[in-house]
Protein backbone atom coordinates (compact mmCIF):
# COMPACT_ATOMS: atom_id res chain seq x y z
CA UNK A 1 0.00 0.00 0.00
CA UNK A 2 3.03 2.35 0.06
CA UNK A 3 4.75 3.55 -3.56
CA UNK A 4 8.33 2.91 -2.62
CA UNK A 5 11.01 5.25 -4.62
CA UNK A 6 14.08 2.58 -4.48
CA UNK A 7 17.67 2.87 -5.57
CA UNK A 8 20.03 0.24 -5.45
CA UNK A 9 23.34 0.51 -3.76
CA UNK A 10 26.25 -0.68 -5.28
CA UNK A 11 27.34 -4.30 -5.33
CA UNK A 12 29.52 -4.60 -2.29
CA UNK A 13 29.44 -1.03 -1.38
CA UNK A 14 28.17 -1.38 1.51
CA UNK A 15 31.00 0.03 3.91
CA UNK A 16 31.31 2.64 1.46
CA UNK A 17 27.88 3.88 1.66
CA UNK A 18 27.01 3.58 5.35
CA UNK A 19 30.22 3.59 6.76
CA UNK A 20 29.81 7.36 7.35
CA UNK A 21 27.05 10.13 7.55
CA UNK A 22 28.15 11.42 4.17
CA UNK A 23 27.30 7.90 2.35
CA UNK A 24 25.27 7.76 -0.14
CA UNK A 25 22.90 5.11 2.09
CA UNK A 26 21.97 8.22 4.00
CA UNK A 27 20.97 10.70 1.23
CA UNK A 28 19.90 8.33 -2.16
CA UNK A 29 21.02 10.49 -4.89
CA UNK A 30 17.47 9.98 -6.80
CA UNK A 31 15.39 11.68 -3.77
CA UNK A 32 17.94 14.37 -2.03
CA UNK A 33 15.91 13.04 0.85
CA UNK A 34 16.83 11.09 3.90
CA UNK A 35 15.92 7.22 3.32
CA UNK A 36 13.13 6.11 5.43
CA UNK A 37 14.10 2.08 4.99
CA UNK A 38 18.05 1.33 4.51
CA UNK A 39 18.05 -2.67 3.16
CA UNK A 40 21.46 -4.17 4.10
CA UNK A 41 21.38 -7.58 3.02
CA UNK A 42 24.20 -9.66 5.10
CA UNK A 43 25.18 -12.89 3.49
CA UNK A 44 27.71 -15.90 4.73
CA UNK A 45 30.21 -14.30 1.48
CA UNK A 46 30.86 -11.48 3.32
CA UNK A 47 32.34 -14.08 5.96
CA UNK A 48 33.69 -16.53 3.62
CA UNK A 49 35.51 -14.36 1.29
CA UNK A 50 37.71 -13.13 3.79
CA UNK A 51 38.56 -16.10 5.30
CA UNK A 52 40.79 -18.05 2.83
CA UNK A 53 40.19 -20.18 -0.17
CA UNK A 54 41.51 -23.30 2.70
CA UNK A 55 39.40 -21.72 5.63
CA UNK A 56 39.86 -23.41 8.70
CA UNK A 57 37.39 -22.61 12.00
CA UNK A 58 40.18 -20.01 13.41
CA UNK A 59 40.16 -17.92 9.86
CA UNK A 60 36.21 -18.09 10.47
CA UNK A 61 36.18 -16.98 13.62
CA UNK A 62 38.33 -13.60 12.79
CA UNK A 63 36.47 -13.16 9.55
CA UNK A 64 32.82 -13.40 11.15
CA UNK A 65 34.52 -10.77 14.51
CA UNK A 66 35.24 -8.38 11.41
CA UNK A 67 32.15 -8.48 9.75
CA UNK A 68 30.83 -8.28 12.84
CA UNK A 69 32.70 -4.91 13.72
CA UNK A 70 31.93 -3.68 10.79
CA UNK A 71 28.05 -3.95 11.31
CA UNK A 72 28.56 -2.89 14.71
CA UNK A 73 30.52 0.80 13.07
CA UNK A 74 27.85 1.13 11.01
CA UNK A 75 25.11 0.63 12.85
CA UNK A 76 26.29 3.07 15.03
CA UNK A 77 26.97 5.98 12.19
CA UNK A 78 23.09 5.20 11.59
CA UNK A 79 22.01 5.40 14.95
CA UNK A 80 23.72 8.83 14.91
CA UNK A 81 23.11 10.10 11.41
CA UNK A 82 20.11 8.26 10.09
CA UNK A 83 16.33 9.53 9.83
CA UNK A 84 14.90 5.90 8.84
CA UNK A 85 15.54 2.62 9.95
CA UNK A 86 18.46 0.90 8.74
CA UNK A 87 17.36 -3.28 7.95
CA UNK A 88 20.05 -5.73 8.75
CA UNK A 89 19.31 -9.43 8.53
CA UNK A 90 20.93 -12.69 10.30
CA UNK A 91 23.34 -14.69 7.65
CA UNK A 92 22.72 -18.09 6.97
CA UNK A 93 25.02 -21.11 6.67
CA UNK A 94 24.95 -23.32 4.13
CA UNK A 95 24.99 -26.87 3.78
CA UNK A 96 27.85 -26.95 1.09
CA UNK A 97 29.80 -24.83 3.55
CA UNK A 98 29.20 -26.93 6.40
CA UNK A 99 30.22 -29.81 4.00
CA UNK A 100 33.28 -28.63 2.86
CA UNK A 101 34.58 -29.53 6.90
CA UNK A 102 34.96 -33.43 6.72
CA UNK A 103 35.42 -33.70 10.72
CA UNK A 104 31.97 -33.85 12.57
CA UNK A 105 32.99 -31.75 15.96
CA UNK A 106 34.56 -29.24 13.21
CA UNK A 107 31.23 -28.91 11.80
CA UNK A 108 29.37 -28.51 15.47
CA UNK A 109 32.30 -26.01 15.74
CA UNK A 110 31.62 -23.95 12.87
CA UNK A 111 27.69 -24.17 13.28
CA UNK A 112 28.28 -22.56 16.86
CA UNK A 113 30.75 -19.79 15.78
CA UNK A 114 27.75 -19.11 13.02
CA UNK A 115 25.66 -19.26 15.60
CA UNK A 116 27.59 -16.91 17.52
CA UNK A 117 27.72 -13.98 14.70
CA UNK A 118 24.22 -14.49 14.22
CA UNK A 119 23.60 -13.97 17.97
CA UNK A 120 25.51 -10.26 17.34
CA UNK A 121 23.98 -9.21 14.30
CA UNK A 122 20.59 -9.84 16.33
CA UNK A 123 22.20 -8.07 19.67
CA UNK A 124 23.25 -4.42 17.10
CA UNK A 125 19.13 -4.04 17.03
CA UNK A 126 17.85 -0.70 18.23
CA UNK A 127 15.47 2.30 18.18
CA UNK A 128 16.79 3.05 14.41
CA UNK A 129 18.25 -0.63 13.71
CA UNK A 130 16.19 -3.69 12.92
CA UNK A 131 17.52 -6.87 12.30
CA UNK A 132 15.10 -10.17 10.37
CA UNK A 133 16.11 -13.27 11.52
CA UNK A 134 16.38 -15.45 8.42
CA UNK A 135 16.39 -18.64 9.93
CA UNK A 136 12.04 -18.69 10.46
CA UNK A 137 12.20 -18.11 6.93
CA UNK A 138 13.76 -20.99 5.68
CA UNK A 139 12.32 -23.25 8.52
CA UNK A 140 9.19 -22.06 6.75
CA UNK A 141 10.47 -23.87 3.38
CA UNK A 142 12.10 -21.14 1.80
CA UNK A 143 15.00 -22.40 -0.19
CA UNK A 144 18.22 -20.65 0.63
CA UNK A 145 20.18 -20.33 -3.06
CA UNK A 146 20.07 -21.98 -6.29
CA UNK A 147 24.07 -22.62 -7.01
CA UNK A 148 24.15 -22.25 -10.34
CA UNK A 149 22.43 -18.10 -9.86
CA UNK A 150 25.53 -18.16 -7.00
CA UNK A 151 28.40 -19.17 -9.30
CA UNK A 152 27.27 -17.65 -12.94
CA UNK A 153 25.30 -14.65 -11.24
CA UNK A 154 26.60 -14.08 -7.69
CA UNK A 155 23.18 -14.22 -6.42
CA UNK A 156 23.75 -15.59 -2.93
CA UNK A 157 20.09 -15.79 -2.15
CA UNK A 158 17.10 -17.30 -3.77
CA UNK A 159 13.65 -15.65 -5.18
CA UNK A 160 11.60 -17.92 -2.87
CA UNK A 161 14.32 -16.47 0.36
CA UNK A 162 13.81 -12.84 -1.49
CA UNK A 163 10.56 -12.77 -1.39
CA UNK A 164 10.29 -14.18 2.03
CA UNK A 165 12.01 -11.56 3.27
CA UNK A 166 10.21 -8.70 1.04
CA UNK A 167 7.08 -9.66 2.89
CA UNK A 168 9.28 -8.93 6.32
CA UNK A 169 10.28 -5.58 5.10
CA UNK A 170 6.58 -4.75 4.16
CA UNK A 171 5.33 -5.76 7.62
CA UNK A 172 8.01 -3.57 9.11
CA UNK A 173 6.76 -0.58 6.68
CA UNK A 174 3.43 -1.24 7.88
CA UNK A 175 4.30 -1.01 11.53
CA UNK A 176 7.01 2.01 11.01
CA UNK A 177 4.14 3.83 9.31
CA UNK A 178 1.57 3.02 12.21
CA UNK A 179 -0.82 1.18 10.04
CA UNK A 180 -0.98 -1.95 12.16
CA UNK A 181 -4.09 -3.78 12.83
CA UNK A 182 -5.82 -2.96 16.22
CA UNK A 183 -9.27 -5.46 15.85
CA UNK A 184 -9.61 -9.21 14.51
CA UNK A 185 -13.03 -10.69 13.88
CA UNK A 186 -13.69 -13.70 13.91
CA UNK A 187 -16.14 -15.87 12.38
CA UNK A 188 -17.92 -18.88 14.21
CA UNK A 189 -18.79 -21.98 12.73
CA UNK A 190 -15.75 -23.70 11.31
CA UNK A 191 -13.29 -21.28 12.20
CA UNK A 192 -13.13 -21.66 15.85
CA UNK A 193 -14.72 -24.43 15.79
CA UNK A 194 -15.03 -27.74 13.46
CA UNK A 195 -18.89 -28.09 13.28
CA UNK A 196 -22.02 -25.55 12.22
CA UNK A 197 -23.58 -24.72 16.05
CA UNK A 198 -27.25 -24.69 14.45
CA UNK A 199 -27.35 -28.10 12.83
CA UNK A 200 -24.97 -30.16 14.74
CA UNK A 201 -26.07 -28.29 18.07
CA UNK A 202 -23.29 -27.64 21.45
CA UNK A 203 -22.54 -31.27 21.45
CA UNK A 204 -21.80 -31.70 17.95
CA UNK A 205 -19.09 -29.04 17.61
CA UNK A 206 -14.97 -29.59 18.55
CA UNK A 207 -12.08 -27.53 19.47
CA UNK A 208 -10.47 -30.70 20.37
CA UNK A 209 -10.21 -34.46 21.18
CA UNK A 210 -10.20 -35.00 17.67
CA UNK A 211 -7.22 -34.61 15.57
CA UNK A 212 -9.03 -32.05 13.50
CA UNK A 213 -11.05 -30.21 16.60
CA UNK A 214 -7.00 -30.07 17.80
CA UNK A 215 -6.43 -28.01 15.44
CA UNK A 216 -9.52 -25.34 15.50
CA UNK A 217 -7.86 -25.72 19.36
CA UNK A 218 -4.56 -24.58 18.08
CA UNK A 219 -6.53 -21.47 16.19
CA UNK A 220 -8.14 -20.20 19.60
CA UNK A 221 -4.79 -20.30 21.08
CA UNK A 222 -2.98 -18.50 18.74
CA UNK A 223 -5.96 -16.07 18.93
CA UNK A 224 -5.66 -15.57 22.34
CA UNK A 225 -2.30 -15.20 22.45
CA UNK A 226 -2.31 -12.11 20.26
CA UNK A 227 -5.28 -10.99 22.55
CA UNK A 228 -2.80 -11.27 25.05
CA UNK A 229 -0.46 -8.67 23.42
CA UNK A 230 -3.03 -5.99 22.87
CA UNK A 231 -5.21 -7.14 19.90
CA UNK A 232 -8.97 -7.00 20.23
CA UNK A 233 -11.17 -9.50 19.35
CA UNK A 234 -14.05 -9.97 18.27
CA UNK A 235 -16.83 -12.41 16.64
CA UNK A 236 -19.16 -11.53 13.61
CA UNK A 237 -21.45 -14.62 13.20
CA UNK A 238 -24.68 -15.84 11.44
CA UNK A 239 -25.87 -17.95 14.63
CA UNK A 240 -28.49 -17.37 17.51
CA UNK A 241 -26.61 -15.36 19.65
CA UNK A 242 -27.52 -17.29 23.08
CA UNK A 243 -26.91 -20.16 21.60
CA UNK A 244 -23.11 -19.03 20.73
CA UNK A 245 -22.38 -17.10 23.96
CA UNK A 246 -23.60 -20.42 25.91
CA UNK A 247 -20.46 -22.32 23.94
CA UNK A 248 -17.78 -19.72 24.95
CA UNK A 249 -18.98 -19.83 28.20
CA UNK A 250 -19.67 -23.78 29.10
CA UNK A 251 -17.93 -25.85 26.04
CA UNK A 252 -15.73 -27.77 27.66
CA UNK A 253 -12.87 -27.23 24.15
CA UNK A 254 -13.22 -23.42 24.13
CA UNK A 255 -10.19 -21.97 24.71
CA UNK A 256 -11.58 -18.44 23.92
CA UNK A 257 -14.21 -17.27 26.71
CA UNK A 258 -16.89 -14.10 26.04
CA UNK A 259 -14.36 -12.30 28.28
CA UNK A 260 -11.90 -12.03 26.03
CA UNK A 261 -14.27 -10.84 23.54
CA UNK A 262 -14.39 -6.94 23.06
CA UNK A 263 -17.05 -7.07 20.67
CA UNK A 264 -19.92 -9.57 19.50
CA UNK A 265 -22.09 -9.26 16.60
CA UNK A 266 -24.39 -12.53 16.55
CA UNK A 267 -26.91 -12.03 14.37
CA UNK A 268 -28.15 -12.35 10.57
CA UNK A 269 -26.65 -9.26 8.90
CA UNK A 270 -24.20 -9.21 6.43
CA UNK A 271 -21.09 -9.56 7.76
CA UNK A 272 -20.08 -6.20 6.41
CA UNK A 273 -22.47 -4.07 8.06
CA UNK A 274 -21.43 -5.92 11.55
CA UNK A 275 -17.67 -4.83 10.81
CA UNK A 276 -18.71 -1.14 10.42
CA UNK A 277 -20.85 -1.75 13.37
CA UNK A 278 -17.76 -3.95 15.35
CA UNK A 279 -15.91 -0.89 14.59
CA UNK A 280 -18.27 2.50 15.73
CA UNK A 281 -18.59 0.49 19.08
CA UNK A 282 -14.38 0.24 19.78
CA UNK A 283 -14.21 3.99 18.05
CA UNK A 284 -12.14 3.15 16.12
CA UNK A 285 -11.53 3.14 11.50
CA UNK A 286 -12.66 -0.37 9.60
CA UNK A 287 -9.05 0.18 8.27
CA UNK A 288 -8.04 -1.27 11.81
CA UNK A 289 -10.13 -4.90 11.30
CA UNK A 290 -8.87 -8.07 10.09
CA UNK A 291 -11.14 -10.79 9.02
CA UNK A 292 -11.30 -14.12 9.04
CA UNK A 293 -13.87 -16.22 7.64
CA UNK A 294 -14.31 -19.92 6.18
CA UNK A 295 -17.01 -18.79 3.71
CA UNK A 296 -15.68 -17.11 0.44
CA UNK A 297 -18.82 -15.34 0.12
CA UNK A 298 -18.30 -13.75 2.91
CA UNK A 299 -14.79 -12.74 2.38
CA UNK A 300 -15.74 -11.40 -1.10
CA UNK A 301 -18.88 -9.42 0.10
CA UNK A 302 -16.39 -7.60 2.53
CA UNK A 303 -13.47 -7.29 -0.06
CA UNK A 304 -16.12 -5.43 -2.45
CA UNK A 305 -17.64 -3.66 0.32
CA UNK A 306 -14.91 -2.94 2.46
CA UNK A 307 -11.43 -2.68 0.89
CA UNK A 308 -9.84 -1.20 3.79
CA UNK A 309 -10.39 -4.18 5.95
CA UNK A 310 -7.64 -7.22 5.68
CA UNK A 311 -9.22 -10.45 4.69
CA UNK A 312 -7.55 -13.51 6.09
CA UNK A 313 -8.86 -16.63 3.87
CA UNK A 314 -8.95 -20.01 5.30
CA UNK A 315 -10.28 -23.01 4.15
CA UNK A 316 -11.86 -26.22 5.15
CA UNK A 317 -8.00 -27.58 6.31
CA UNK A 318 -7.58 -26.31 10.06
CA UNK A 319 -4.51 -27.18 10.40
CA UNK A 320 -3.36 -24.32 7.95
CA UNK A 321 -5.54 -21.46 9.69
CA UNK A 322 -3.16 -20.51 12.22
CA UNK A 323 -0.31 -19.91 9.50
CA UNK A 324 -2.52 -17.72 7.33
CA UNK A 325 -3.53 -15.94 10.44
CA UNK A 326 0.07 -14.96 10.88
CA UNK A 327 1.44 -14.82 7.45
CA UNK A 328 0.97 -11.35 6.71
CA UNK A 329 2.44 -9.56 10.19
CA UNK A 330 -1.56 -7.68 10.43
CA UNK A 331 -1.06 -6.81 13.92
CA UNK A 332 3.08 -6.32 13.95
CA UNK A 333 4.46 -3.34 15.81
CA UNK A 334 8.08 -2.05 16.43
CA UNK A 335 7.57 -2.22 20.67
CA UNK A 336 4.96 -3.91 22.49
CA UNK A 337 4.04 -1.67 25.61
CA UNK A 338 2.45 -2.73 29.27
CA UNK A 339 -0.52 -0.37 27.82
CA UNK A 340 -0.60 -3.03 24.36
CA UNK A 341 -1.42 -5.96 27.13
CA UNK A 342 -4.21 -4.60 28.76
CA UNK A 343 -6.05 -3.04 25.94
CA UNK A 344 -8.51 -5.62 25.89
CA UNK A 345 -9.42 -5.04 29.56
CA UNK A 346 -9.34 -1.43 29.14
CA UNK A 347 -12.27 -2.19 26.70
CA UNK A 348 -14.09 -4.45 28.62
CA UNK A 349 -14.22 -1.58 30.83
CA UNK A 350 -15.64 0.62 27.92
CA UNK A 351 -18.40 -1.64 27.65
CA UNK A 352 -19.03 -1.11 31.62
CA UNK A 353 -18.88 2.52 31.11
CA UNK A 354 -21.08 2.13 28.42
CA UNK A 355 -23.93 0.42 30.77
CA UNK A 356 -23.19 3.21 33.28
CA UNK A 357 -23.88 5.54 30.81
CA UNK A 358 -27.41 4.13 30.06
CA UNK A 359 -28.51 4.60 33.62
CA UNK A 360 -28.42 8.80 33.08
CA UNK A 361 -30.64 11.04 32.25
CA UNK A 362 -27.85 13.28 30.51
CA UNK A 363 -23.83 13.16 29.41
CA UNK A 364 -23.15 15.58 31.89
CA UNK A 365 -24.52 13.10 34.97
CA UNK A 366 -22.34 9.89 33.18
CA UNK A 367 -19.53 12.53 32.91
CA UNK A 368 -19.74 13.53 36.52
CA UNK A 369 -20.24 9.74 38.02
CA UNK A 370 -17.35 8.46 36.03
CA UNK A 371 -14.76 9.97 38.42
CA UNK A 372 -12.67 11.14 35.74
CA UNK A 373 -9.10 11.80 36.72
CA UNK A 374 -6.41 13.36 34.70
CA UNK A 375 -2.80 13.69 35.58
CA UNK A 376 -0.26 15.82 33.24
CA UNK A 377 3.63 15.65 33.75
CA UNK A 378 7.06 15.81 31.36
CA UNK A 379 7.18 12.07 30.06
CA UNK A 380 9.22 9.48 31.92
CA UNK A 381 11.74 7.38 30.65
CA UNK A 382 9.29 4.27 31.08
CA UNK A 383 6.72 6.19 29.26
CA UNK A 384 8.53 7.07 25.43
CA UNK A 385 7.61 3.58 24.00
CA UNK A 386 3.80 4.33 24.38
CA UNK A 387 3.85 8.16 23.18
CA UNK A 388 5.83 6.94 20.20
CA UNK A 389 3.16 4.11 19.79
CA UNK A 390 0.37 7.09 20.27
CA UNK A 391 1.79 9.23 17.58
CA UNK A 392 2.74 6.40 15.20
CA UNK A 393 -0.84 5.09 15.48
CA UNK A 394 -3.41 7.45 16.55
CA UNK A 395 -5.12 8.76 13.57
CA UNK A 396 -8.54 10.64 14.48
CA UNK A 397 -7.23 12.88 17.19
CA UNK A 398 -3.86 13.71 15.86
CA UNK A 399 -3.35 17.69 15.33
CA UNK A 400 -0.74 16.95 12.67
CA UNK A 401 0.00 13.39 12.08
CA UNK A 402 3.40 14.11 12.80
CA UNK A 403 4.92 10.19 13.42
CA UNK A 404 8.00 9.79 16.05
CA UNK A 405 9.53 6.53 16.36
CA UNK A 406 11.39 5.44 19.52
CA UNK A 407 14.42 7.23 17.62
CA UNK A 408 13.21 10.22 16.42
CA UNK A 409 11.08 11.30 20.14
CA UNK A 410 14.32 10.63 21.69
CA UNK A 411 16.08 12.92 19.55
CA UNK A 412 13.02 15.75 20.40
CA UNK A 413 13.32 14.47 24.50
CA UNK A 414 17.02 15.21 24.28
CA UNK A 415 16.44 18.72 22.73
CA UNK A 416 17.03 22.13 24.83
CA UNK A 417 14.26 23.30 23.57
CA UNK A 418 11.85 20.78 22.93
CA UNK A 419 9.75 19.11 25.41
CA UNK A 420 7.24 16.15 25.87
CA UNK A 421 4.00 16.52 28.18
CA UNK A 422 2.20 12.95 29.03
CA UNK A 423 -1.90 12.34 29.53
CA UNK A 424 -2.83 10.02 32.46
CA UNK A 425 -6.04 9.66 33.27
CA UNK A 426 -8.15 7.09 35.29
CA UNK A 427 -11.97 6.70 36.58
CA UNK A 428 -14.31 4.80 38.58
CA UNK A 429 -13.60 2.01 36.86
CA UNK A 430 -9.86 1.54 36.53
CA UNK A 431 -7.07 2.99 35.13
CA UNK A 432 -6.87 3.79 31.46
CA UNK A 433 -2.78 4.89 31.59
CA UNK A 434 -0.90 6.92 29.06
CA UNK A 435 -4.08 7.96 26.87
CA UNK A 436 -2.29 11.55 24.78
CA UNK A 437 0.75 13.57 24.59
CA UNK A 438 1.45 16.99 23.57
CA UNK A 439 4.56 17.53 21.42
CA UNK A 440 6.17 21.51 22.36
CA UNK A 441 8.84 23.25 20.87
CA UNK A 442 9.99 27.09 22.37
CA UNK A 443 11.04 29.55 19.49
CA UNK A 444 11.93 32.83 21.63
CA UNK A 445 9.02 33.55 23.67
CA UNK A 446 6.86 31.46 22.14
CA UNK A 447 5.90 28.02 22.84
CA UNK A 448 5.10 26.51 19.61
CA UNK A 449 2.13 22.41 20.41
CA UNK A 450 3.75 21.16 17.24
CA UNK A 451 1.11 18.04 18.21
CA UNK A 452 -1.37 16.67 20.11
CA UNK A 453 -2.44 12.96 20.35
CA UNK A 454 -5.36 11.84 22.38
CA UNK A 455 -6.32 7.99 22.39
CA UNK A 456 -9.10 7.20 20.42
CA UNK A 457 -10.93 5.81 24.08
CA UNK A 458 -11.38 8.64 26.17
CA UNK A 459 -12.79 10.93 23.49
CA UNK A 460 -15.80 13.15 24.57
CA UNK A 461 -15.20 13.20 28.40
CA UNK A 462 -13.23 16.55 28.59
CA UNK A 463 -9.58 15.63 28.59
CA UNK A 464 -8.26 17.64 25.65
CA UNK A 465 -9.47 20.65 26.75
CA UNK A 466 -8.38 20.08 30.26
CA UNK A 467 -4.72 19.84 28.81
CA UNK A 468 -4.85 22.68 27.17
CA UNK A 469 -6.01 24.47 30.48
CA UNK A 470 -3.31 23.16 31.83
CA UNK A 471 -1.05 24.03 29.67
CA UNK A 472 -1.74 27.68 28.64
CA UNK A 473 -1.40 29.50 32.10
CA UNK A 474 2.16 27.04 32.76
CA UNK A 475 3.16 28.73 29.47
CA UNK A 476 2.41 31.73 30.83
CA UNK A 477 3.99 31.40 33.79
CA UNK A 478 7.16 30.11 32.34
CA UNK A 479 7.44 33.44 30.78
CA UNK A 480 6.08 32.78 27.27
CA UNK A 481 4.23 35.31 25.45
CA UNK A 482 2.15 33.22 23.08
CA UNK A 483 1.06 29.50 22.02
CA UNK A 484 1.15 28.54 18.79
CA UNK A 485 -0.03 25.76 16.95
CA UNK A 486 -1.13 23.80 13.80
CA UNK A 487 -4.10 21.79 12.71
CA UNK A 488 -2.65 19.63 9.25
CA UNK A 489 -5.66 17.90 7.59
CA UNK A 490 -5.31 14.05 6.78
CA UNK A 491 -8.10 11.38 5.99
CA UNK A 492 -9.05 10.46 9.76
CA UNK A 493 -8.36 13.82 12.02
CA UNK A 494 -11.51 15.83 10.70
CA UNK A 495 -12.80 14.91 13.86
CA UNK A 496 -10.17 17.63 15.07
CA UNK A 497 -10.14 20.07 12.46
CA UNK A 498 -12.11 22.77 14.93
CA UNK A 499 -10.24 21.75 17.87
CA UNK A 500 -7.58 25.44 18.26
CA UNK A 501 -11.08 27.29 17.32
CA UNK A 502 -13.06 25.65 19.81
CA UNK A 503 -10.03 26.01 22.81
CA UNK A 504 -9.66 29.66 21.93
CA UNK A 505 -6.84 29.59 19.43
CA UNK A 506 -6.74 32.54 17.03
CA UNK A 507 -6.47 31.56 13.23
CA UNK A 508 -3.65 33.53 11.50
CA UNK A 509 -2.51 31.86 8.19
CA UNK A 510 -3.11 28.68 6.35
CA UNK A 511 -1.04 27.10 4.08
CA UNK A 512 -0.17 23.54 2.10
CA UNK A 513 1.06 22.04 5.41
CA UNK A 514 -2.38 23.20 7.53
CA UNK A 515 -4.19 26.00 8.88
CA UNK A 516 -1.72 27.93 11.65
CA UNK A 517 -3.08 29.46 15.12
CA UNK A 518 -2.00 31.56 17.84
CA UNK A 519 -2.70 32.14 21.62
CA UNK A 520 -1.96 35.27 22.76
CA UNK A 521 -1.08 34.85 26.49
CA UNK A 522 -1.84 38.28 27.54
CA UNK A 523 -4.92 37.92 27.13
CA UNK A 524 -7.18 38.51 30.08
CA UNK A 525 -9.06 34.79 29.76
CA UNK A 526 -6.29 31.77 30.79
CA UNK A 527 -7.75 29.48 27.94
CA UNK A 528 -10.16 26.68 28.44
CA UNK A 529 -11.54 25.67 31.65
CA UNK A 530 -11.57 22.79 33.40
CA UNK A 531 -14.68 20.56 33.26
CA UNK A 532 -16.03 20.39 36.37
CA UNK A 533 -16.59 16.70 36.30
CA UNK A 534 -13.01 16.17 35.78
CA UNK A 535 -9.99 16.45 38.22
CA UNK A 536 -7.00 17.52 37.14
CA UNK A 537 -3.56 17.34 38.27
CA UNK A 538 -1.02 18.95 36.54
CA UNK A 539 2.71 18.54 37.56
CA UNK A 540 4.16 20.88 34.65
CA UNK A 541 6.83 23.22 36.78
CA UNK A 542 10.01 22.62 35.33
CA UNK A 543 8.04 20.40 32.48
CA UNK A 544 8.24 22.76 29.25
CA UNK A 545 11.34 23.77 27.61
Amino acid sequence: GFAATVRLGAFGGYLRELGSPDGAGYVPENTGEPADLVLCLVEEAMVFDRAGQTWDLEAVRLAGDQVLAELRGIAEVFAAHGEGLLVLNTPVLSRRRLQSLVALSDRRALSLLWRRLAIGVLELAGPRIQVIDLDPLLGAGAVLNDPRMAAYAKVSLSDDLLAAYAREVSHLVRAVRGRSRKVLVLDADNTLWDGVLGDDGPDGIEAGTTFRGESFGAFQHAVRHLASQGVLLAISSKNDHEALAAVLRDHPDMVLRDGDLASMRVNWQAKDANLASIAEELNLGTDTLVFVDDSPFERGLVRMSMPEVAVIDIDDEPALHVEALLRDGWFDVLELTEQDRRRGESYRQDRARAELAGTYATPQEYLAALDIRLRMAGVAPREMGRVSQLTMRTNQFNLTTRRLDPAALAEVVEHPASAVLTMTSADRFGDNGLVGALVLRADGDVLDLQNMVLSCRVFARGLEEAAIGALLPAAAAAGYRAVTATYRPSPKNAKVADFLDRVGFRPVSSAEDGRHYEFDLARPDAGPAVPAHLTLNADLEGALP
